[in-house]
């Protein structure tokens, strides 16, 4: 249990937190959620002990070991399976012990304890967390160094994962990884045996990975049981609980405050009008629900429209050197109102394609017919070093207009979303969202009729990602959306072009088929690494299975029956923790109950897999 009591903290005067308290139970997988620059990565500085604060107390089990991913990504020799195994201190402080240790019984000590850790499955376990995370066998055994950026903090990420700590801090994990590793990362959380909390803007990983939701609000944490989709509904119903509240207090306070202003002149009501003082002072006042502005997203629609097909592909091959293309055989076409979005791991080719389609890259082979006057505009996050630093947005923009009066070209910088104060900003001193709308809009500014996004929310909120969403959705020209953001996938494409094995298809299912088809592939993957020894021992049983199938679904129905209880059991323990007294009257009561529902919930997992396992077995053999 971590509990945070009485925080206070500030960052260069400015008040971020303000006398927060919260208290989040064991085996929580909590999403930690607030506007950008609310304080989040604040409050990962204090847990983590690196930043101290103004006032208050953050708690948690002695010995607890926390881990997040590290700042600066590996740039070593070493390889990144080594790096990742690296990663649990204990595992390999033991190990070096055991080469040199002699006395026997420090050397069962030692023995013991690498079983009890799992230790030597670790080289597995970690080749496993890689794969999903988009390294396969070969990459696995590349030194660090001879990986981008991007590449390397995936690779932190993997040595986190690994080290399983007991409070697990992840701060917008999916900014460096694709929808592929986004979903496997999705599937990870759901089933990390210890407490998590996660910074992240990204809708459905708040809506499936975790069971809370942090509200960091007005300098305030709110606890709320929940995905986030149930947090937004519980909040909007608390709004408008509170602003009736208020509007009746104030009719109230209204009609008091009436009275004593005609009667306290009054001596045969000065009585009366005292004691409505009184009352109009112990009644006090309901604060306002404060709603922050967000600014939308402007995408002029296109001049004229041009003629389908906009983009017409045959046979066509790119790359980036004579003779070695990256794509090839691409027979494809685009519609003047098309919605697609490309799905397919990193280093796949999807930011090849895009640029090819928006002309940065020639074709190699075949034929691209474009249509008449055909204007594209291209945004890809790279592209946010393209800015001069010293230059502000309306520089910027005014380069684009220099014919233009100033209050025209301040306007349009303002349809990009950047407030008054922040359009004479260098683009250096802007955040990273602020930086994103600039560009989004120098990229559309001249009214495209292709629109390609190549990871468009990287740094925005989402708020802000629901305003990109209405602005795409009410934009009239075609667009290509490269995202690890399924949410914001769903809410503006209509077709799925599955980019692998050298080329670009159509994907005919939606993006649940997708996702099952990702996670089936990494189950199958792990399954794989999991050794032929294993394999080999669980291969008698599984025959003796096959042979007995009556004996095969009466232990289905026995298993059942176990999910069963164990499904209410923790049903139990949850409606007992929901109640907010039993941590403060009974904490160690609330510690029994969330231990034992962690309990549980590894216990239903594990009687999930052997049913499956039993059913798969049994449909094999004709007994279903």
């Amino acid at each position: 249990m971590i509990t945070i009591s009485g925080l206070t903290a500030r960052i260069a005067g400015r008040l971020l937190i303000d006398d927060a308290s919260l208290t989040l139970p064991s085996g929580f997988k909590a999403g930690l959620v607030g506007r950008n620059g609310a304080g989040k990565s604040t409050l990962f500085k204090i847990i983590t002990g690196d930043m101290s604060p103004e006032a208050g107390t953050v708690n948690y089990p002695k010995g607890a070991r926390i881990g997040q991913v590290a700042q600066e990504a590996p740039g070593t020799d070493d390889a990144l399976i080594e790096i990742v195994m690296a990663a649990d201190k204990e595992r390999a402080a033991l190990l070096k012990e055991a080469e040199t240790a002699t006395d026997p019984h420090r050397i069962a000590e030692i023995q013991v304890r690498l079983a009890d850790i799992d230790a030597y499955s670790a080289e597995a376990r970690a080749a496993s967390i890689l794969a999903g995370l988009g390294f396969d066998d070969e990459a696995q055994k590349r030194p660090a160094k001879s990986f981008s950026g991007g590449w390397r903090m995936r690779v932190a990420l993997a040595a986190v994962l690994f080290s399983e700590p007991d409070l697990l801090l992840l701060d917008e994990p999916t900014n460096y990884l694709d929808l592929e590793g986004t979903l496997w990362l999705e599937d990870y959380i759901k089933r990390y045996p210890h407490t998590v909390i996660i910074i992240s803007h990204d809708r459905d990983l708040l809506n499936s990975a975790v069971n809370s939701i942090v509200h960091l609000d007005q300098k305030k944490l709110t606890f709320y049981r929940g995905p986030y989709d149930q947090f937004e509904r519980q909040k909007a119903e608390a709004e408008e609980l509170q602003m009736k509240a208020r509007a009746k207090n104030e009719a109230a306070r209204k009609h008091l405050q009436s009275f004593i202003d005609r009667f306290k002149a009054k001596a045969t009501k000065a009585k009366q009008a005292q004691s409505r003082v009184k009352a109009l002072e112990r009644m006090g006042t309901v604060a306002a629900v404060v709603h922050e502005h967000v600014a939308g997203f402007r995408f002029p629609d296109p001049e004229k429209e041009a003629a389908s097909p906009i983009v017409h592909i045959e046979k066509g091959a790119v790359g980036y050197e004579p003779g070695k293309p990256i794509l090839k055989n691409l027979n494809l076409r685009i519609d003047t109102d098309d919605r697609i979005a490309l799905l397919g791991s990193n280093g796949n080719g999807k930011s090849t394609f895009a640029k090819f389609i928006s002309g940065r890259l020639k074709a190699e082979a075949g034929r691209v017919t474009l249509a008449p006057n055909l204007k594209i505009g291209f945004f890809a996050q790279h592209q946010l070093d393209d800015l001069v630093p010293e230059q502000s947005a309306v520089d910027h923009v005014r380069k684009l207009m220099p014919l233009e009066p100033e209050a025209k070209v301040r306007s349009r910088v303002a349809q990009m979303g950047l407030p008054t104060e922040k359009m004479d900003t260098s683009a250096k001193d802007l955040s990273g969202g602020e930086k994103a709308r600039l560009l989004m809009g120098l990229s559309a500014f001249h009214a495209p009729n292709l629109l390609i996004l190549d990871e468009p929310t990287n740094h925005l909120d989402i708020d802000s990602r629901r305003a990109l969403i209405e602005a795409l959705n009410d934009y009239t020209g075609a667009v290509i959306l490269i995202s690890h953001d399924r949410h914001l996938i769903e809410a503006t494409v209509d077709r799925l072009w599955l980019v692998r094995d050298g080329t670009v298809k159509v994907f005919e299912g939606d993006l649940e088929e997708y996702r099952d088809l990702v996670v089936s592939a990494g189950k199958a993957s792990q399954k794989k690494d999991s050794g032929s020894a294993s394999a080999a021992q669980a291969e008698k049983p599984a025959m003796q299975k096959r042979s007995n199938p009556i004996a095969l679904k009466k232990k289905i129905d026995e298993i059942q029956s176990l999910i069963d209880r164990i499904e209410r059991l923790i049903q139990g323990i949850d409606t007992e923790l929901s109640d907010p007294d039993i941590y403060v009257k009974n904490s160690a009561r609330a510690a029994d109950l969330t231990t034992a529902r962690a309990n549980a919930q590894k216990k239903l997992e594990a009687s999930e897999e052997e049913w499956l396992a039993l059913s798969t077995e049994l449909e094999e053999i004709g007994g279903a």
